[in-house]
């Protein structure tokens, strides 16, 4: 879509509030809302802000950061009133003379599709997205009892969160955006929401529409919903898995044809594998995540297979014409650009290197090496990891090294305090 279509669609739609949104370093949703006759300033020239008061974020010595809204992003806000509409435009984030600023993780992913384009390749990636319903209170906070005692598949009246899921769907293809199935998950009161595949930077944008969506939707109903890893401590955790399908002129090559998967696809994922240790303070990035990490439910465990078990790497149905990798470990407080951006990286390099994969596990994986346990743990893999060095600007990781290294701190100070600010905030 182009800036001028923008221009006209909010004309004819009685559009009266334009939300320029962008995610800080850790995915958290911040937006400026504009009126429309400042939108082609915007797309011209962006819209400052003060960038330091942003996590992840500093104003640069030679002037503030901007704002620069893509048209491609543009969607209505449904929930918000029909008479005055609200749209919403996701943003770029560059600095004053229009260079991409550094931090903004919407670029990064970005620069990781164009390497992959560039070498001859197309990537898709879907995701499956658990969050629990609880109760609020009568002050609309959240409680910890959850809004319903259902199980896996459920129906009603044991699955209570239905009509939730419902309208969530609905409300997100009024978006555009495209959700695959959504059922009651193992938990009480679980649910997910999976999405078809799209390119790396769509997908992304879709969750974080997705997260917004879900909270919205779930206070409607007096509900809070969370996306905390491990929010219940005897319950399942909340889980992100990404679905990565690789292709070359347009042949899928995870898909196994005369019984063998490509080189190219066994080669990506030996990337992924070779490295998933060092992503997993992005993948994995608050205390909470290795409570979930460490259950004994969530796959973790250094290795792959086709069967769903403790293997953090899988390829379900490899002779479906929808067959990829499907990374199992990561949870819903990675930034989901980061985290995409990082997991092209890691399947290119294990291409352009050449990497064998090693054999599927056998049975759960048990004996195989496990990804880190402690935030502490993680902090060191990626401190120790040339290719997270490679992968992201300098600035990105002494970001989140020391946001890591402070909730670390807290943790051992206050292990209940924290988890309950991470429980009333995810």
């Amino acid at each position: 879509m182009l800036a001028q279509e923008v221009m006209n669609f909010l004309e004819e739609n009685d559009v009266k509030f334009v939300r320029l949104a962008f995610p800080d370093l850790f995915g958290k949703l911040k937006n400026i809302a504009i009126q429309p006759d400042l939108l082609e300033e915007a797309f011209e020239q962006g819209i400052p802000f003060e960038a330091a008061a942003v996590d992840g974020f500093a104003s640069p010595e030679d002037g503030s950061l901007l704002l620069r809204p893509d048209p491609d992003t543009l969607c209505i806000l449904p929930w918000r009133p029909q008479a005055g509409r609200v749209c919403r435009l996701l943003c770029d984030v560059v600095t004053a003379d229009g260079k991409p600023y550094q931090n903004d993780t919407r670029g990064i992913l970005r620069k990781a599709e164009k390497l992959a384009n560039e070498r001859g390749f197309s990537i898709r990636l879907g995701a499956e997205c658990e969050f629990y319903l609880f109760e609020a209170d009568e002050q609309g906070r959240i409680t910890k009892n959850p809004q319903d005692r259902g199980r896996y598949l459920d129906v009603a009246p044991l699955d209570r969160g239905e009509d939730v899921r419902r309208e969530i769907c609905l409300t997100l293809l009024s978006m555009n955006i495209r959700p695959e199935l959504s059922h009651h998950e193992r938990g009480p009161g679980q649910n997910e929401i999976d999405f078809h595949r799209a390119d790396p930077v769509t997908g992304a944008d879709h969750l974080v529409a997705f997260h917004n969506a879900v909270r919205t939707i779930a206070a409607r109903y007096g509900l809070c919903a969370s996306f905390m890893p491990k929010p219940l401590a005897n319950e399942f955790g909340n889980a992100f898995k990404v679905n990565f399908a690789l292709f070359r002129d347009r042949k899928n090559l995870f898909r196994i044809e005369d019984g063998h998967m490509t080189p190219e696809a066994q080669a990506a994922m030996a990337g992924v594998l070779n490295r998933l240790e060092y992503m997993t303070l992005f993948l994995n990035p608050i205390p909470n995540s290795y409570d979930r990490l460490t259950d004994g439910e969530t796959p973790n465990r250094i290795c792959w297979s086709h069967q769903r078990r403790l293997n953090a790497v899988r390829v379900p149905l490899p002779q479906h014409r929808f067959a990829r990798m499907q990374v199992a470990s990561a949870d819903n407080r990675s930034n989901a650009y980061l985290a995409y951006a990082l997991l092209i990286f890691a399947a290119l390099e294990g291409i352009e290197r050449g990497e064998k994969l090693p054999q599927a596990a056998a049975g759960d994986g048990g004996s195989m090496k496990k990804l880190p346990e402690s935030l502490s743990m993680a902090i060191a893999s990626a401190k120790d990891s040339d290719f997270i060095r490679r992968a992201l600007p300098e600035s990105v990781l002494n970001a989140f090294l020391s946001n890591a290294e402070d909730m670390v701190k807290q943790d051992y100070q206050n292990k209940d305090r924290l988890f309950q600010e991470q429980f009333e905030c995810f």
